[in-house]
């Protein structure tokens, strides 16, 4: 037989005969169809699925709709309510005869997309989260079932074969299941991912997916027609029996190939393969028992350990099955929904009556349980639409039910149309009523300049590798902590999120003593914490907080910014994205580092300090306690920045073992008074502008001076030059007997001593004297810390004064006209910190 074959025989079912040898064609000249073929078909329809989903993604990005969306309405629009309307169409580029291969890929792609699911969960979030969770999950679960439960009976049609327990328990398990991927998704789209409350949906998500895998294998072991026989027994206990050896077998002899790659090297191609093959074993099994194929490959992701493993795995699969296979799965579920097989007004009013019930009742039931756990109204409220979202484990569960012929067309079509009506509403939902800045209070001391002398010290310091961590040890050692003014430090470990469905923010509470690190990342964190804990110990009047925050460098920055907020942190220590090395150049570690650097310069509510890092002597000391000496110098030029810089180093003159010099430089033109002429209100109001802001940095200059009149640890001295050019010279003749420069990062200041230094800039964010410290070219190989002080515009709340801030000073920004003229000269400007924040 050369061709196909329909025959009816008159019951419900087609028969659908083929030519097995008809997989590639001869070609077009010699008369062969191409679409008569499997192979050309097949990639007829995979094309057209992936090229109709991405034009969906396009077209609702506008309306922060998940990709899961567009890949079920990309499926809807080829089958049969629409473009499959058309007999020809349908005939032509998705004939029965195809049926079979596209599902078999389809299954395939999900197969792997669930083993990849698997293993980007990271169960250790529910320990983390505990009961809170758990009770959130199951309360979030029982009200959806229950609706479910209570309407099934008018989409239940007498004339199904099967008993109508089963039709209960599979639309219950559709209606009050949460996909964990989308979810993940979905909060990464409304940065939420690392807030307390996307931590908790995570978490709830994960367990409630948990119990759904576990409904779904009973569900389907119950919809054995024959209820005499002990076939589900049998089905529950090979599965129960099957997840065993997945733990007490298959994770131990996985570890032991972890355990093989040295560190630093990434896992060889042949356990790879191996654990591919596993995939498609554990499928097979699964699939043989009786449960569903990829049940085995969930549970074979879920005991592969985090780390360098996983990230190899999704790095390999990840594109080719989201991107192109897992479409195929969604396009079929598609093609099963016709809307024309919902008929009559009841139908649609049942649809809409089960969509609500089910949505309120699981918002409900979050929100009770939230109240219990002491959460308030609207985290509970938005946690319960976050708890909505469905997506792939629904469709698996309606696809399986609609297999096992539990479910109708009708009723498989309703509950499409409900997953993506609950699915669609929820991004523009919570964007509405959830806003997370509004949990901050104010806080006053958001720089170090405003931090009383006599209170404690906040200080976030950021670390990327282990590398970074000497100089700032010392660094915060010369920092002066004493009991008057203790010094706090959350030492936050940076990490690329890879190989992990949600971004993280760690606590360390305890070292895990002896317990060997899993992976390079958390070998790298054990030395970090051992390092910084080492320092408390050997330390008086220092605390230290160790954490990690796991997310990508692209919003790496909103982690920093919301832990230096709910911390009230003065000051953020960051490293500069550049290192030294052997030669005494400086060579870039990550490009990506750099740009998490400008956007905490861009976004923090609080100072920020860059870290050129060269090392800074004494760092090997501090755990000996001997005395240490630091020699630090002070480039003062003026502004807000500058006067900041002065501040810190203000309060390390005070340690015992620091020699301060601070270097003022002063404008030749600043010295002789301007003559008064006529000129436009704009131009006066500069000058006068420029006028309070040299008041301001002389009256610090002053009572700087004036504080330490005869000390022998402090140094200051004035140079007076004509331009930039005065400027480098005088930098570069400096000597190297310095340890430290602290220089301000002075964007907000003109000066005609930093006049186009600006144009030669490397590295922006570092201002212009910042960037010539850390130039390779720069002679000395001295460390330098570039400040940034927290505007003033931002500090103060309106109404309110700021501590330190003296009562005639102008609370107004004063540095608004000298911005605009930044901005207009295209140089990076604290202008947009203003607004955009």
């Amino acid at each position: 037989m050369d061709g196909q074959a329909s025959i009816s025989n008159g019951t419900d079912d087609t028969i659908v005969c083929y030519a097995p040898t008809m997989i590639t064609t001869n070609g077009v000249w010699q008369g062969d169809n191409p679409l008569d073929y499997s192979l050309p078909l097949f990639i007829l329809q995979l094309t057209m699925v992936v090229v109709m989903t991405r034009i969906l993604v396009f077209l609702l990005k506008p309306f922060r709709q998940p990709r899961v969306i567009s890949e079920i309405l990309g499926g809807v629009i080829l089958g049969p309510s629409v473009l499959g309307r058309s007999s020809r169409f349908a005939n032509t580029v998705f004939p029965l005869r195809s049926v079979m291969v596209l599902e078999t890929m389809a299954n395939v792609g999900l197969l792997y997309f669930l083993f990849l699911v698997g293993v980007e969960m990271d169960l250790s979030v529910i320990r983390r989260t505990g009961k809170k969770a758990m009770a959130i999950a199951v309360a979030g679960m029982i009200l959806p079932f229950g609706i479910g439960a209570a309407f099934s009976f008018q989409l239940h049609k007498e004339g199904q074969k099967l008993n109508y327990n089963t039709y209960i328990m599979f639309l219950g398990i559709a209606l009050s299941v949460t996909a964990f991927p989308v979810l993940a998704r979905i909060l990464a789209e409304l940065k939420l991912i690392n807030s307390e409350l996307g931590r908790m949906a995570m978490a709830s998500a994960l367990f409630n997916d948990m119990c759904a895998w576990v409904l779904l294998a009973l569900a389907i072991a119950l919809s054995e027609n024959d209820s005499s026989s002990l076939a589900s027994l049998w089905v529950v206990l090979s599965s129960a029996g099957f997840v065993l050896f997945c733990i007490f077998i298959v994770r131990p002899m996985i570890s032991w190939m972890i355990r093989k790659t040295p560190e630093g090297e990434s896992v060889s191609e042949f356990y790879i393969c191996l654990i591919l093959t596993g995939v498609m074993i554990s499928g097979f099994v699964t699939d043989a028992i009786g449960t569903h194929s990829v049940f085995g490959a969930f549970v074979f992701g879920l005991v592969i350990p985090n780390g360098s493993l996983g990230v190899a795995l999704i790095e390999k699969l990840e594109d080719f099955v989201s991107g192109l296979l897992l479409p195929l799965f969604f396009a079929i579920s598609g093609l099963k929904t016709n809307v024309s097989s919902v008929d009559g007004l009841f139908a649609w009013i049942s649809i809409l009556c089960i969509t609500l019930l089910a949505f309120v009742g699981k918002v409900i039931g979050t929100l009770l349980a939230s109240i219990c756990y002491q959460m308030s109204y609207r985290e509970g409220v938005t946690l319960g639409l976050l708890m909505n979202t469905k997506g792939l484990i629904e469709m698996i569960i309606l696809n399986v039910g609609k297999d096992q012929k539990v479910l109708d067309d009708q009723t498989f079509t309703v509950m499409v149309i409900v997953a993506l009506i609950m699915t669609g509403i929820i991004t523009p939902v919570v964007t509405i009523i959830y806003r997370p800045t509004r949990r901050f209070l104010p806080y006053k001391k958001r720089t170090i300049q405003a931090s009383k002398p006599d209170s404690e010290f906040r200080v976030l310091v950021c670390v990327h590798t282990p590398r970074n961590v000497p100089t700032i040890i010392s660094l915060l050692d010369a920092s002066h902590p004493t009991k008057r003014s203790p010094i706090c430090i959350y030492v936050l470990h940076l990490v690329e999120l890879t190989g992990r469905a949600s971004a993280m923010l760690i606590v360390h509470n305890t070292r895990k003593s002896g317990r060997p690190a899993l992976n390079r990342t958390q070998a790298q964190s054990d030395h970090i914490i051992n390092a910084f804990e080492n320092y408390e110990q050997h330390v008086d009047c220092v605390s230290v907080q160790p954490l990690t925050a796991i997310s990508p460098y692209s919003t790496m920055h909103e982690d920093i910014c919301n832990l230096a907020e709910d911390k009230r942190v003065a000051f953020i220590i960051i490293p500069f994205h550049k290192q030294q090395t052997v030669d005494g150049g400086m060579e870039a570690t990550n490009p990506a580092f750099r740009l998490v650097n400008q956007n905490v310069l861009a976004n923090a509510p609080c100072s920020v300090g860059i870290l050129v890092d060269r090392g800074l002597n004494g760092a090997n000391r501090v755990a000996s306690n001997k005395a240490t000496h630091y020699n630090i110098i002070v480039l003062f030029f003026g502004g807000q920045d500058d006067r900041e810089a002065l501040s810190y180093a203000w309060r390390m003159s005070e340690h015992p073992g620091v020699n301060l010099t601070v270097m003022r430089f002063i404008a030749a033109q600043e010295i002789m008074e301007p003559k008064p002429e006529e000129s436009t209100p704009r131009i006066s109001t500069m000058e006068t502008e420029i006028k309070r802001d040299r008041k301001l940095d002389e009256d610090y200059i002053n009572e700087f001076r004036a504080r330490n009149p005869n000390s022998e640890s402090i140094t200051y001295t004035e140079k007076v030059l004509n331009n930039g050019e005065e400027t480098v010279a005088a930098i570069r003749s400096m000597d190297d007997a310095h340890d430290l420069f602290i220089v301000g990062r002075g964007e907000s200041h003109i000066s005609p001593l930093t006049a186009g230094l600006t144009d030669w800039s490397e590295c922006p964010e570092l201002g212009a004297i910042g960037d010539l410290l850390a130039s390779s070219d720069f002679a000395a190989t001295t460390s330098v810390l570039v400040v940034q002080q927290f505007g003033a515009a931002m500090a103060v709340e309106p109404g309110e004064e700021e501590e330190g801030t003296p009562h005639n000073q102008d609370l107004s920004d004063p540095y608004q006209s000298l911005r605009s003229i930044n901005l207009r000269q295209h140089t990076p400007s604290r202008a947009q910190i203003i607004y955009d924040t």
